[in-house]
């Protein structure tokens, strides 16, 4: 199994699964009501069902890939070398431990975020939110801002030798997985920026 990200989700529903559909539009009004608690003014864009098209992105990758890359951001942001990642040795448990130091500070879009659900929007706001468990919002209430996700993906491009405009690199190099799940992630944020979505990781 592995983390399903959707950008534009009720289109694909609505294609697809039309129960599946009015459970997403439940859940988006719940988090639009949540964000407008916070001072936060948004709403994923209405479906106009007479003109329903393909999502604007729809990928994923396996759930250590999002580890990987939270891996590279943490080593970044300590100044320290970016190495192959080796999940097998005390290496791998010392990075996993700067990890869950760097979530400590709340401050990391990447990294603040449940692994298997939750949202990122397209409004620029400093710090993750932690939504109230009351507010009903997948993902354990942490949500993200697209435009901070961006950023920490660009931050972190050079260590993973990633430059964005240019094609993918060949495949089942050190930083394969990584470089991966960056350009999934980096396309789904251009997509939610274009067209107002939220990224749904599901």
């Amino acid at each position: 199994m592995g983390l399903s990200i959707s950008v534009g989700m009720l289109h694909d529903q609505a294609r697809n699964d039309p129960e599946g559909l009015e459970y997403h539009r439940r859940a988006f009004d719940r988090l639009g009501a949540a964000l407008a608690a916070e001072g936060i003014d948004w709403h994923e864009p209405p479906l106009d069902v007479a003109a329903v098209r393909d999502p604007a992105f729809s990928g994923g990758f396996p759930y250590g890939y999002l580890t990987r890359l939270r891996r590279v951001l943490a080593l970044t942001g300590c100044g320290e070398p970016v190495t192959p990642a080796e999940e097998d040795g005390a290496g791998w448990e010392r990075d996993c431990d700067l990890i869950r130091d760097e979530a400590s500070r709340f401050a990391s879009h990447l990294i603040c975020h449940a692994d298997n659900a939750g949202y990122y929007v397209p409004v620029d706001f400093a710090d993750p939110l932690f939504l109230p468990a009351d507010a009903g919002v997948a993902g354990a209430g942490m949500v993200g801002s697209t435009q901070r996700l961006l950023h920490e993906l660009t931050t972190i491009a050079p260590a993973l030798g990633i430059t964005p405009a240019e094609p993918a690199p060949a495949p089942d190099g050190p930083f394969e997985p990584e470089q991966y799940a960056w350009r999934q992630l980096h396309r789904a944020c251009l997509a939610s920026l274009a067209d107002g979505h939220a990224i749904v990781f599901h």
